[in-house]
């Protein structure tokens, strides 16, 4: 017979729970056979699939990106381009619009110039004839007084034309000269 103890100590060695027994683990090796067998048939291509798929979208993406981000620089570029042309052309009307003003006021100027010495031109020779008028009138009016003032002097009448008008010449151009002289003077 075997001693209690030793058959405690055998029972013991076959209820081990880190050493399963061996119907156990053949039952367990099969079992996670099968499963890696499904998950390596069914599960990992559907999963190597989806992330083949990923990785497209993702290269897609930034593809998509890079195509995006060098059409929009294009497309900045272009603007660019077009502003500074804008600018340009406005600098380039600003210069003409400033260049016809100055042209429009030289003209302006120049006729109101123009203007100016036709009045001007036009008051001196109305004065001229009004100065001239004058003079004779006055020439006339001296005269007729003159003659009336000579005929009571001398108590004769002096009513000859031609003798009285040569008179009276005389006398205005006498006065005319003196006055010449006067304003040489001055």
């Amino acid at each position: 017979m075997i001693p209690p103890l030793v058959q405690l100590a055998a029972e013991e060695e076959a209820q081990n729970p880190l050493i399963p027994a061996i119907p156990e683990l053949v039952i367990g090796l099969i079992a996670f056979a099968i499963v890696f067998f499904v998950l390596g048939k069914k599960l990992l291509p559907n999963i190597n699939k989806v992330l083949e798929q990923r990785r497209e979208a993702i290269e897609g993406g930034i593809e998509q990106a890079d195509a995006a981000r060098t059409e929009a620089q294009s497309v900045l570029e272009q603007y660019k381009a077009q502003l500074a042309e804008a600018r340009h052309e406005a600098a380039r009307l600003r210069q003409e619009a400033q260049e016809q003003g100055a042209a429009l006021i030289a003209e302006m100027r120049a006729e109101g110039q123009r203007q100016r010495e036709e009045i001007i031109a036009a008051g001196h020779a109305q004065i001229e004839a009004d100065r001239k008028a004058a003079a004779s009138s006055l020439r006339q009016d001296v005269g007729k007084l003159a003659t009336e003032l000579a005929g009571k002097l001398v108590g004769e009448s002096l009513e000859d034309h031609a003798r009285q008008s040569r008179v009276i010449d005389r006398f205005l151009d006498e006065l005319d000269d003196k006055a010449t002289k006067a304003e040489a003077t001055r």
